[in-house]
């Protein structure tokens, strides 16, 4: 903070106007000041007195957050000498605080439990908070929340204390567990009727539950057991004492996921959640959706738990069915919401099933299965006034969507066609109402791909009944009778008899405007699968193409049925593919060239991305068979198109979504026609290069890589494509040189490290040649720490490729070359790398990434072992020992350790299980 200590008038100013400031524009300058004055040295001080002052609610809450703000992730500003007064006076604060504010308190317990967990003098806190509080009954809220978040913080992510701090801290809350446990009860005997104490004691003993570390033969045994038991039975608890009780069971159930080591806590769990079906009913009667979801979760965490003892001795002991009974009755209930709680199980149940693969394990979870199916159908209708087509979007369609997911899932324990049949016996027999037929066709759509379409009858009359569903039915039923043709299409590809009354079903939809989209994406699908037999509706798909404005279709189903009309059209003979692909692509040059007509006489530009992702999509799925010497049918075409295209790209080369569209749609142009394009080489990297000095769009480097990979292994390309890399890297590293540029340009990072990967795999000697490579390593080994999921894969992808070209084959003729050019550059950099990697991987990159940084490790291992473990041994030196608060970090053994499994590494994947032990020392 420039100008030294703000007063405390001023900070009670700024928090006044944050909170009270009737300008928005006075709320945002108090913000960003405060925020400064939380990032300072400052703030410690100051939080402290305006915790002391006790002014207001607003200052105190301010003061609060900022000091659990500065302990998560400032606590090394402080000198250690320091901490015992920090820890005295929070203490002091939350004891003086404890009535001003609930919120007050917990943003005060927080601080003190991340204070706790990362002062390593402060032995035993829970218990020297207990015995300097137990007896106090006023202090028992904010002692409770202190020990309630202390268990949640051990895994906070804000908080690095590293696998060996925390090891010691989970070991020492387990050594005082018995405590806590003993202390909440006897809270729970002195305020047995205070429902927010009781809230509290659950909320502390569930968070223990979470941590794992409560003692199960003890739990078993305790009090708070009963309570909890009896609190849940009770039918008239109140809605938030039975939430706070229900997730506590829940916790509890988690906690002893491995039943043979809980059997003692297991059982009385199991027989105390068996006693709650006659609550459940309860609640329903009385229509508390609150309560009943509750129960939902409960009797869902107890099968979840006791998953693997039912399917290891279904009916028996712990594998008891009633527990399956328990859910198929919330199943039944009328709100969807229910149902849905327990599709994690089923799930995980039919999973299980499936890897075990018994047939008469699979007998006795059938009927429960059956039953499941016949409540998610019933669950799927649509209300009997509902108007108009199925809504996909809202909360009812997006369950369906989970419940076609689910079915999927479990109904190879069912049967696919004999559940198919069933369902379509439903409606050919009975007349049922609308609502029930939509449903039925809804779950039949989700299984027609798994019925085996080969000489099946009852599938071929489902088809067959289907396209003769008269027009005056529900317009849902025929959104979805629509969707069930569309699933059906290998039926159709087996029966080819079945095409035309199935098309000219489907084109009636399409001229509807609800239904349009739905038969549209029919359509793609049959060409999709029948690519064969609709080559002779071509022509009826490229009228359908010419006047797809006419018919009212979703951007997605307009791209969807021209992509299939392009995988049709490839299937045509080459001699009329040239034809046929100039007459799919006029509808949109012609449009493209209106709008730029348009541009240049009103100066208007109007959007062209319809228009250049149609092409995009034409161009990407006409891949026709061509054989070695022969012309590319496309290829005319595509140079035929190419000046509307690079006019288009010139009018918006500003607008980076439009020149990110055209990108993609010249990739898939030259990627159709692969090196049939080489008249378009020339002129497109001159434009690109020309437009991206000026406007530095990422998308050109992506489109750079696909050059490279289609002529990087041609002789006469090389030099040009370098050119290109050269020019564009010249803008790129302009801007990645500015301040945070890497994290703010993920982009720019992953286009331009793909580019490179392309040019080491196609010329690796082109590149390891030139001038550009130094500045392309040094710029990588910058962003090994970048934490974004794409462009750190990109880089890491870059260095591993590199590194191998130095490592590969001894037989290919520039080997040698490659060596060379290889242990060049490492030794300019390769300590520098392995520091930023080690370092990247302790402090900066999440464990996902890691397989990608040990894949990177192992090649520089491999091209030269004696220099990677000098490197390896030299970055291990620079890492911290010990944490801020004093815990040992690392020990000189466990980087020892570390070293030795990396160095004696056989594969890659021992590398990789090395450095992920490793670096939970530093998370």
């Amino acid at each position: 903070m420039e100008g030294g200590k703000p007063n405390l008038a001023l900070v009670y100013q700024a928090v006044q106007a944050l909170y009270h400031d009737p300008d928005p524009a006075g709320k945002e300058r108090a913000s960003l000041w405060l925020g400064e004055l939380q990032r300072s040295m400052f703030a410690w001080e100051i939080s402290d007195q305006l915790l002391q002052v006790k002014q207001d609610v607003e200052s105190c809450y301010f003061a609060a957050q900022t000091m659990k703000m500065k302990i998560q992730t400032s606590f090394y500003e402080l000198p250690p000498e320091t901490h015992n007064a920090l820890r005295d006076s929070l203490l002091t604060h939350i004891q003086n605080l404890k009535d001003l504010s609930p919120i007050i308190v917990t943003q005060l317990a927080l601080a003190i439990a991340d204070l706790a967990l990362q002062m390593a003098s402060w032995k035993g806190c829970v218990h020297t908070l207990i015995e300097k509080y137990n007896d106090d009954i006023s202090s028992m809220p904010f002692l409770i929340e202190i020990l309630t978040v202390l268990p949640e913080e051990v895994h906070s992510r804000s908080l690095r204390i590293g696998a060996n701090r925390r090891t010691e801290i989970i070991e020492d809350l387990a050594y005082y567990s018995n405590t806590v446990v003993s202390l909440l009860t006897t809270c729970v005997e002195k305020t047995g009727s205070n429902e927010k104490m009781l809230i509290k004691v659950f909320r502390c003993l569930g968070s223990w539950f979470n941590l794992g570390v409560l003692d199960s033969n003890f739990m078993a045994n305790s009090q708070l057991l009963m309570v909890l038991f009896q609190i849940l039975q009770r039918d008239e608890t109140s809605t938030n004492l039975h939430e706070a009780a229900s997730d506590c069971v829940c916790s509890a159930l988690y906690a002893i996921e491995n039943v043979d080591t809980n059997i003692a806590l297991a059982l009385q769990l199991f027989q105390g959640v068996l006693t709650f079906e006659t609550a459940y009913h309860m609640a329903v009667a009385r229509e508390d959706l609150d309560k009943v979801l509750n129960y939902c979760r409960i009797f869902t965490e107890l099968c979840e738990t006791f998953l693997e003892t039912t399917v290891r001795t279904p009916g028996q002991g712990m594998g008891d069915l009633r527990m399956l009974e328990l859910l198929l009755i919330c199943a039944g209930h009328p709100q969807y919401e229910v149902v849905e709680i327990s599709f994690n199980f089923w799930y995980r149940l039919g999973e299980h099933l499936y890897k075990i693969n018994d047939a008469n394990l699979n007998n006795i979870f059938r009927p429960y299965i059956q039953r499941l199916l016949h409540c998610l159908a019933r669950h799927c209708q649509l209300d009997p006034d509902h108007e108009g087509i199925p809504e996909e979007t809202d909360d009812f369609g997006e369950f369906r969507m989970r419940v076609s997911d689910l079915v999927k899932d479990v109904i190879f324990l069912v049967g696919s066609m004999e559940c198919f049949s069933q369902l379509y016996s439903t409606l050919k027999d009975g007349n049922p109402p609308w609502e029930v037929t939509e449903a039925v066709l809804f779950i039949m759509a989700s299984i027609a791909k798994s019925v085996d379409p080969e000489n099946n009858p009852t599938v071929a009359e489902v088809l067959q009944q289907v396209v003769l569903l008269p027009e005056n039915v529900h317009m849902a039923v025929r959104y979805t009778s629509i969707e069930l043709v569309g699933e059906m299409s290998e039926v159709v590809d087996r029966n080819p008899r079945f095409l035309d009354p199935v098309l000219n079903y489907l084109m009636k939809g399409l001229r509807e405007k609800p239904l349009a989209s739905a038969a549209a994406k029919a359509i793609h699908n049959i060409c999709s699968v029948c690519r064969d037999h609709m080559a002779q509706h071509f022509q009826g798909l490229l009228e359908i193409a010419r006047s797809l404005d006419s018919f009212a279709l979703s951007t997605e189903a307009a791209v969807g049925l021209l992509k299939g009309t392009a995988l049709v059209l490839a299937r045509l003979p080459l001699e009329k593919i040239a034809e046929c692909l100039s007459d799919l692509c006029a509808v949109q040059v012609v449009a493209l060239k209106k709008l730029l007509a348009e541009q240049s006489t009103n100066g208007k530009s109007a959007d062209p991305t319809v228009w250049l992702d149609r092409l995009a999509v034409i161009f990407r799925h006409t891949n026709p068979i061509v054989e070695n010497g022969q012309t590319h049918p496309c290829q005319k075409v595509i140079q035929e198109i190419w000046p509307v295209l690079s006019e288009t790209l010139n009018a918006h080369q500003a607008d980076n979504r439009i020149v990110e569209r055209c990108c993609r749609c010249l990739r898939f142009a030259v990627r159709c026609v692969g090196k049939g394009s080489a008249s378009l080489l020339q002129p497109l990297v001159t434009q690109m290069v020309s437009v991206y000095q000026v406007y530095p769009h990422s998308c050109f480097l992506y489109l750079g890589s696909i050059l490279v990979d289609e002529y990087g292994m041609e002789e006469g390309c090389r030099q040009g494509l370098l050119d290109m890399l050269q020019a564009l890297c010249m803008p790129t590293f302009q801007l990645l040189e500015q301040p945070n540029s890497l994290r703010n340009h993920p982009d720019t990072v992953d286009d331009l490290f793909r580019l490179a990967t392309r040019f080491v795999q196609r010329s690796p000697v082109t590149l390891l040649g030139s001038s550009i490579i130094v500045h392309i390593i040094q710029c990588a080994v910058a962003a090994t720490s970048l934490d974004h999921r794409d462009a750190n894969c990109s880089v890491m992808k870059f260095i591993r490729d590199l590194v191998h070209t130095g490592v590969g084959n001894d037989h290919e003729e520039d080997f040698d070359l490659r060596k060379r050019l290889i242990g060049q550059a490492m030794e300019q950099n390769g300590q520098q790398l392995i520091n930023q990697l080690l370092h990247s991987c302790c402090f900066c990159l999440p464990p996902y990434t890691l397989p990608d940084v040990a894949e990177v490790l192992w090649e520089i291992m491999l091209f030269n072992r004696p220099m990677f473990c000098r490197w390896l041994e030299n970055a291990l030196k620079g890492l911290p020992k010990q944490t801020a608060g004093g815990a040992v970090t690392v020990t000189h053994k466990q980087l020892t350790d570390f070293h030795k499994q990396v160095t004696s590494a056989e594969e890659c994947k021992q590398v990789c299980w090395a450095i992920r032990e490793f670096t939970r020392l530093y998370r």
